[in-house]
């Protein structure tokens, strides 16, 4: 019942896609929506929200989503802009993130569920998760434990998500659902609003991921992307070449501060991709003993330097210096190659920086975009044996400690310069790659 006290009703413009509509149709007490990019799965999660607030008037329901940017950035924007673009009047109380709808009387919690031990408390009508496979699966069994309200007219609690390989969401969902549980798989291509306006949107996603990572963020599918190499796409008769430096082109050094191995490559970036000219592992070393070796290779350069890496080397040491000052401290008293510093304020995750590695390495559509050269042998080794825990999407690094980290370093450089805006995929993820 509205607040007039009669039941309230609402003409709401969607044309949903034969997926969405299946999902809305889905009379499972809890339900899920799997889709590749692009299928209208943020417009589902909304309309769904808004759908049991009207049916359950007067009660009350969470919409949550992994983390608070995420939250506010995506998920409360679309919905807010449905809202908007319907008339549908409301009020947003910023301070306790919730909004009312004044017609109904039913309100909605905004959540971050990051934090899945604050979801205890209050019963609720309906719930609902953006990008469930990037949620703990503990935050989704604390709002069951909530789904409870006793005057509801629908108890339901849904999710959105992109497949993310074979975990608890492909299995709770997918493979062994339990009685209550159900969901729709989105088809790929299906969203035609999407292809009426850019009609290339997923030919030009072949550009920008390995084969792997396309067939799972645009095709939908549920791949086995753990306990096996990280580096899949690598090919020694591909990608290894002999390379030389090019004096017009700046240097890129890229570091992993490790005491044991200090870790480093010099790279250069061009229009055809990412040359790595040279690799620097020193065992129980310095960073000055790093930089030493550095100038013993390169001691001039007329296009200069530029510094990437590890945003941990902005920690202070107990000398009360960053290992980034002692970079400069050093090339300022041993050389006059002009140096440039583009160091991040934090490293992005683990998982995204990896695809994007084997985006580089050879893309969906085929384009190698990364050349080795043989001497680099520990990168080359790490390429071919660097993996994952077994049943984790965990990268090993207890296996063997002199792996990962040449790896690391160049990822770093990778992530930074073979990166354009992110469209389309999971909200604060890396999609277009230049």
């Amino acid at each position: 019942m509205g607040s007039t006290g009669r039941t309230e009703h609402r003409r709401i413009e969607y044309d949903p896609l034969p997926s969405q509509k299946q999902f809305h149709e889905l009379k499972a007490r809890f339900k899920g929506f799997s889709g590749p990019i692009g299928s209208g799965k943020s417009q589902a999660l909304c309309q769904e929200a808004i759908r049991l607030s009207y049916l359950n008037q007067g009660r009350l329901g969470l919409l949550g989503a992994p983390t608070y940017p995420m939250l506010r950035d995506a998920t409360q924007a679309a919905l807010l802009e449905i809202l908007r673009a319907n008339e549908i009047p409301y009020e947003h109380n910023k301070a306790e993130n919730m909004l009312v709808f004044k017609d109904t009387g039913s309100r909605i919690l905004f959540r971050p569920v990051d934090e899945f031990e604050r979801l205890r408390g209050t019963n609720l009508a309906w719930f609902g998760l953006d990008e469930l496979t990037y949620t703990q699966a503990e935050a989704w069994e604390r709002l069951e434990g909530r789904l409870r309200d006793p005057k509801a007219s629908r108890l339901c609690g849904f999710g959105v998500w992109t497949p993310k390989g074979f975990d608890w969401v492909y299995r709770k969902f997918i493979a062994n659902p339990v009685k209550g549980y159900g969901a729709i798989q989105a088809k790929p291509f299906e969203n035609r609003f999407l292809l009426e306006k850019v009609g290339d949107f997923y030919t030009r996603l072949k550009d920008s991921y390995d084969e792997s990572f396309y067939l799972q963020e645009v095709m939908g599918s549920y791949l086995s992307m753990q306990g096996g190499r990280v580096y899949p796409v690598f090919d020694r008769g591909t990608h290894l070449r002999t390379l030389t430096a090019d004096p017009t082109l700046p240097l890129k050094w890229a570091l992993d501060f490790n005491v044991d191995p200090m870790s480093s490559v010099i790279v250069q970036t061009a229009r055809e991709g990412v040359r790595v000219l040279d690799e620097i592992v020193i065992r129980h070393a310095t960073t000055a003993q790093a930089c030493e070796e550095f100038l013993k290779r390169f001691p001039q350069h007329p296009a200069g330097v530029m510094v990437f890496g590890d945003a941990s080397g902005n920690a202070r040491q107990t000398s009360g210096t960053t290992d980034y000052e002692m970079v400069r401290e050093y090339f300022a008293v041993h050389s006059n190659i002009r140096m440039t510093y583009v160091v991040p304020k934090g490293n992005p995750p683990v998982r995204d920086r990896c695809n994007a590695m084997n985006r580089q390495l050879k893309s969906a559509s085929g384009r190698v975009g990364l050349l080795v050269d043989p001497k680099c042998r520990e990168l080359v080794a790490d390429f071919e044996q660097v993996s994952y825990k077994l049943d984790s999407a965990v990268v090993d690094k207890d296996k063997d400690r002199l792996r990962t980290h040449l790896s690391d370093a160049l990822g770093y450089l990778v992530w930074q310069e073979c990166q354009v805006e992110p469209t389309n995929g999971p909200r604060g993820m890396p999609v277009l790659m230049r």
